[in-house]
């Protein structure tokens, strides 16, 4: 591994080390918090300018069978030499959705897409909170959740 190769990933180690995205979303049906893309963007942003980065996605359409799924690309370049690192992040649209026209079942796909790809990129992980699994010396008889919420 070449000296510009070995900065790209520490480039990338010391942005996902020090990203902190908070989940600032509220599901008002399920009542659980999670991020979204915009979120992650939000808090990668600073961390691109202090580590000489870009970060570009892109959206394509693929096809597989007759189901349509949106593939974001998001691409982490160092700014210093020519090197990226590259992931995608799928999510298929719904055939339909009530209350949304056909934008707007494509824009959701892409920002479920667009987030499962920065997770990937950056090795966003869904910890939780220390308070969300303390049960304050009580004993809980709750079998643990592996729900993953974004």
């Amino acid at each position: 591994m070449n000296n510009e190769t070995k900065n790209i990933h520490s480039k990338l180690l010391g942005i996902s080390s020090s990203l902190k995205a908070p989940k600032g979303q509220t599901n008002k049906f399920g009542g659980y918090r999670y991020r979204s893309a915009e979120d992650i963007l939000t808090a990668v942003k600073p961390l691109l300018t202090e580590w000489g980065c870009t970060l570009v996605i892109t959206d394509e359409m693929v096809e597989v069978g007759s189901r349509v799924y949106v593939k974001a690309n998001a691409v982490l370049a160092d700014t210093e030499g020519e090197f990226s690192i590259s992931v995608s992040g799928f999510a298929r649209e719904a055939e339909n959705k009530k209350g949304m026209d056909d934008a707007q079942i494509t824009g959701s796909a892409s920002s479920y897409a667009r987030k499962y790809a920065l997770n990937g990129l950056f090795a966003i992980d869904d910890t939780k909170d220390p308070d969300a699994t303390n049960t304050h010396g009580k004993d809980s008889s709750r079998p643990v959740s592996s729900q993953i919420d974004f």
